[in-house]
């Protein structure tokens, strides 16, 4: 404070929802707070009141502080108490918040009001430490104390089968962790006798779980269906193999395998071939049973057969949703093309005289529409943990069958989807080509809606929901290391931010020439097209949308079809419409930029005080050392760049970048500003609530309009001083610069340089408090403001 008069005063205005004295209560409680500054002596009297209540005091102020106090150590006690009964010991961050606007004090003579804000206190007494709050525009919030919930986590999984596996899949599967599965692929019967030349299916049967086929005809019993038990749920020792007729329990013929003699299959071996078995009948009769052919193996998810197989834990999956759950690779349509015309060849030499070339000469041109790659990007998606369930299922409550979607360049990758878990476990691996290092990845996680059967078989509501994204660039990443992180799932609801769950990756990005990857840096990011008949932004903007339609329509024809609201969401379609929330959050970040700017300007200005005499000191000598010795200062400039980037090599970001909750000023947001964020286009909101945005709307938008009109005023200013709109000031700056281009003639420049910098840099006991005859000047120059209505 400049003024050591002024006092930070602190008021209790409230305490709503506290919890009583036998425990039973709401689960959450709010207090609010009144600071301001304050010149008056009155207020000594009144932050006297914790060692005692001033004489001058009334009884009803007296009660009134008593009752802020007693508040307050409620408040204080609650939070403890919530501070033992939260889940799992941790303590919750506050998401929902009740927040108020900013007062204005009748009198700002004398009170400066700063904030009146409320507080909430749930999970533990979170908000007790809580930080600065938020600007206005309809409330001010408080950002959280900084908690882990929502930070990147580094994990240290089981990839590749650990240091000791040294078979093959060690060095092409060796981002996920293995997971083992028994196979059993049945390919057709023979010689099978049914009644009525029916259909028949072929089950399998493995403890509890049962497989079943297609159904075929009886006279073509060909299935080639593959299944895959996962180790872990194995409850036999045993799988047996059963052909029946459609909708019937008897089976015409059976035969049974003994897990210990199932052999075990390594890729990149071949696939195992599969064989004739002789079945029996119910009667256990071998002579009439007829013939299965099948192939049964023990692998892992690195087995070709993984992707298109029927999975174990889909056994409660109905029949027409199971081609939505499987793992897929999709590829964008191609929204460009390249023609080349090759007119004709000229000086062609077509070989010795003789030869069969110059009797039957072939000749063809070939054209290279891409550059080689430079790189590839690895990622195993291993899985998440801790999801919400987004559905609740009959008779088990909340749950989710949660499937991946990831997307670079022009390839598309879903994973399986694993049913009715909140801690799926994928470990599918995935491999893009790099074109270019400063791109980014997008990795999505959804919840399959068309696995229950009303939604399978055409009803309506089969949009999958969200439940997070990540976004990693790949120049943050090192080359050839392998980044084992959980990723936070973070989705802002019309209620606040929630944190969704945690995605588990391994990413690993290699090249094998760096020159190449150096070079590409200097390299511009668009074709020449671009830049010689440059798009506008109407224009742009209209070929983002057809594009986006087009490569969800495409994509959405696929199978199993990956829905429009997933490349909606992965593409960020909504990315355009405006929101408080994000317009606050650019401001800060550009605040953050100017940052830089403004510590060097407070550095200078503290030289120029001379608070400390030695650093003051230290800095005009080096001045004058390169105002005398011109030739060192742009070495000096890039030498302080090179030492401030080695020293601060040390500090690097050891980690991949994130969701940053604060950043996007998600933590501390109105909730009025969220549902605005959250409104349909157009509005679906009452008259009344459109109103009061608008009002909002202009308050923030009058706040810019004075600012652009300033930055304007400058530079009409810097525009007046030769356009003789005032004659006596354009007169005085010719007059000027005429009498300045002989000084500086007849001067050395360096000589100048340091007279005005030494004049800068002078004491502040040998300054004048009043602005300078040329910041005068300027001020005085006019302006087109003037003109305006």
């Amino acid at each position: 404070m400049n003024n050591s008069k002024e006092k930070l005063v602190v008021e209790v205005v409230a305490a709503h929802n506290l919890m009583p004295k036998d425990g039973e209560g709401s689960s959450s409680a709010f207090i609010s707070l009144k600071l301001y500054l304050s010149v008056r002596e009155q207020v000594k009297e009144v932050i006297n009141g914790a060692g005692g209540v001033s004489g001058n005091f009334t009884k009803k102020q007296k009660k009134l502080q008593q009752q802020q106090q007693q508040a307050m150590a409620a408040v204080a006690n609650m939070a403890v108490q919530q501070q033992h009964l939260g889940q799992d010991g941790k303590v919750l961050s506050h998401q929902n918040q009740i927040q108020q606007p900013t007062r204005v004090d009748p009198n700002p003579g004398d009170l400066k009001p700063v904030v009146i804000t409320t507080v909430p206190v749930s999970g533990g007494g979170a908000a007790l430490h809580g930080g600065a709050g938020g600007g206005g525009g309809g409330g001010n919030g408080v950002y959280s104390n900084g908690s882990s919930e929502f930070s990147l986590k580094e994990t240290h999984p089981h990839l590749g089968g650990g240091p000791l596996n040294m078979d093959k899949t060690s060095s092409t599967y060796d981002l996920v962790e293995q997971m083992q599965y028994l196979y059993i692929r049945v390919v057709k019967a023979r010689e099978i006798s049914g009644f009525g030349g029916g259909e028949v299916v072929a089950e399998v049967k493995l403890g509890n779980y049962r497989g079943i086929t297609k159904r075929v005809g009886l006279n073509n019993a060909e299935w080639d269906q593959v299944f895959a038990f996962s180790k872990d749920s194995i409850q036999s020792s045993f799988v047996e193999v059963f052909v029946k007729e459609r909708d019937k329990d008897d089976f015409l013929g059976r035969v049974w395998f003994d897990l210990n003699e199932v052999p075990k299959r390594v890729p990149p071996d071949s696939q195992l071939a599969p064989q004739w078995y002789r079945m029996e009948d119910k009667k256990g009769d071998r002579a009439k049973g007829g013939e299965v052919m099948v192939a049964i193996w023990l692998g892992t998810q690195a087995d070709e057969a993984f992707a298109e197989a029927w999975h174990s834990k889909a056994a409660n999956v109905h029949f027409d949703g199971l081609c939505s759950i499987m793992s897929k690779v999709y590829l964008s349509p191609k929204l460009w093309y390249l023609r080349v015309s090759v007119m004709e060849a000229q000086d062609v030499i077509l070989g010795e005289k003789g030869s069969s070339m110059m009797r039957y000469p072939e000749l063809f041109a070939k054209v290279q529409l891409w550059k080689p790659h430079i790189g590839v990007l690895e990622m195993g998606i291993l899985g998440a943990s801790n999801l919400m369930p987004v559905k609740m299922k009959e008779g088990k409550g909340g749950s989710t069958d949660a499937y991946c979607v990831a997307k670079y360049a022009q390839k598309w990758v879903r994973t399986r989807t694993v049913v009715d878990s909140l801690s799926p476990k994928w470990n599918e691996q995935y491999t893009w080509e790099v074109f270019d290092p400063c791109t980014v990845i997008t990795i999505g996680v959804f919840d399959n809606s068309r696995v229950e059967k009303n939604i399978a078989n055409g009803g309506g509501g089969s949009r999958d929901t969200r439940i997070g994204k990540v976004r990693i660039r790949l120049s943050t990443l090192q080359s050839d290391r392998v980044y084992t992180h959980a990723y936070p799932l973070l989705m802002l609801h019309s209620s606040g931010v929630k944190k969704m769950g945690e995605l588990h990756l391994a990413v690993r990005f290699s090249c094998a020439n760096m020159l190449n990857v150096f070079h590409t840096y200097t390299m511009p990011l668009l074709p020449k097209m671009h830049y010689a008949q440059p798009l506008s932004v109407n224009q742009l903007d209209s070929l983002r949308y057809q594009a986006m339609n087009v490569v969800a329509s495409r994509l959405n024809r696929a199978e199993p079809p990956l829905g429009r609201e997933v490349v909606e969401y992965m593409l960020d379609h909504d990315s355009h419409m405006w929101s408080m929330r994000k317009s606050k959050a650019n401001f800060f970040r550009l605040t953050n930029v100017l940052a830089w700017f403004i510590a060097m300007s407070r550095l200078l200005e503290a030289m120029r005080n001379w608070h400390r005499p030695v650093y003051s000191t230290l800095f005009v000598v080096c001045f004058i050392v390169l105002v005398l010795v011109p030739e060192l200062i742009v070495p000096s400039v890039l030498l302080t760049f090179a030492v401030v980037g080695l020293w601060r090599y040390k500090s690097r970001p050891r980690h991949p970048p994130h969701m940053d909750t604060r950043l996007s000023y998600a933590e501390s947001v109105h909730p009025d500003e969220l549902d605005e964020e959250f409104d349909s286009f157009p509005t679906s909101r009452s008259a009344e609530i459109v109103r009061m945005r608008y009002d909002r709307l202009r308050s923030v938008a009058g706040r810019i309009q004075t600012v652009v009109g300033d930055m304007a005023t400058q530079g009409e200013r810097f525009q007046a001083l030769l356009s003789w709109r005032d004659p006596r000031a354009t007169f005085l700056f010719v007059i000027i610069c005429f009498f300045a281009a002989f000084g500086f003639y007849l001067v050395p420049i360096r000589w100048v340089v340091a007279l005005w910098g030494l004049y800068f840099l002078r004491p502040p006991k040998f300054r004048n408090k009043l602005p300078s005859r040329a910041v005068s000047f300027f001020k005085r120059l006019p302006t087109r403001a003037d003109s305006m209505l």
